[in-house]
């Protein structure tokens, strides 16, 4: 029997009825799905994203360890956290450990979806889309022009698909793209051949609201950014090793400041309707592998 590929679920609740629009895509071959066993009280384990799949060393297999049900879902829809609404309380604490077999000459695009598929088929997931007004920042270049430096197009300057690469000075010695930051709230973005996305997603990530790219640039780019994050929210006490009192008063004020002097561009706030995923149901327990 043909597998199908739920694109869009839309719950009606006064009648009862569920609409649903198939349409056949590929799968993954094997998908393992289970609880993650508990954190260890000395921690040690890993968050961090999944490993391997297109584009990586390691494409015909993805390895994902301690997801929750919320990570799956921004990486199935390709969207921020801030995109997904309702759904049960434990969709951000409950973890999971994947390991799911992708076929040959699977693209990222088919990955995406075939996540969408797994979780209808195994947590039972039913969700719609609204699209919701958000306060933005644009991300426009700055009077007197940007500040980045074009990557040329040649083989040896595009992205690895690997991990970064690192000199004996820790600097980067290849395309990738790293942010490091100290306790006392410097931070340091480091980028080689890389496209605007890297930047607006880190600039979402601290300022905590969407960025969106109305530069016109296309291509990938060199650029580094040295910065200050206000860490004052974070419980930790003022002084040495923690948050300093003369940070910026306003969270991320400091970056945008950084942004504009470093690299030659400019955020402006702005309103903006976005995609909004609204978890209607879902299940803490996925089925049987």
């Amino acid at each position: 029997m043909s597998r199908f590929r739920r694109s869009l679920v839309s719950l009606i609740f006064g009648c009862g009825l569920v609409f649903a629009q198939l349409t056949q895509g590929p799968t993954f071959e094997v998908a393992s799905m289970k609880p993650s066993a508990p954190i260890p009280p000395n921690g040690g384990v890993y968050f961090g994203p999944a490993r391997g799949g297109p584009g990586t060393p390691d494409p015909g297999q993805i390895t994902w360890t301690y997801a929750t049900l919320r990570d799956l879902l921004m990486i199935a829809y390709d969207v921020k956290d801030y995109q997904i609404s309702g759904g049960p309380k434990w969709l951000n604490s409950e973890r999971y450990d994947i390991i799911a077999k992708v076929p040959a000459g699977t693209t990222q695009k088919q990955v995406n979806m075939m996540w969408q598929d797994l979780l209808a088929e195994r947590f039972g997931v039913m969700l719609h889309h609204e699209s919701n007004e958000f306060q933005v920042e644009e991300l426009v270049i700055a009077k007197g022009g940007h500040k980045l430096k074009n990557t040329p197009e040649d083989p040896a300057s595009l992205p690895d698909p690997g991990p970064p690469k690192f000199d004996k000075n820790d600097e980067l010695a290849g395309p990738g793209y790293v942010t490091t930051f100290k306790a006392s709230g410097e931070a340091h973005t480091v980028a080689k051949a890389q496209p605007l996305s890297k930047l607006t997603s880190m600039l979402g990530n601290v300022l905590l609201r969407p960025v969106i790219d109305k530069t016109g640039l296309t291509g990938n780019y060199d650029f580094s950014i040295d910065f200050r994050m206000d860490l004052r929210g974070l419980g930790l006490p003022p002084g040495p090793g923690g948050p300093d009192a003369s940070a910026a008063s306003e969270p991320g004020a400091d970056l945008v400041a950084a942004v504009r002097q470093q690299l030659g561009l400019s955020l402006v706030s702005a309103k903006a309707k976005l995609d909004v995923l609204v978890i209607d149901k879902a299940e803490k327990v996925p089925t049987a592998n």
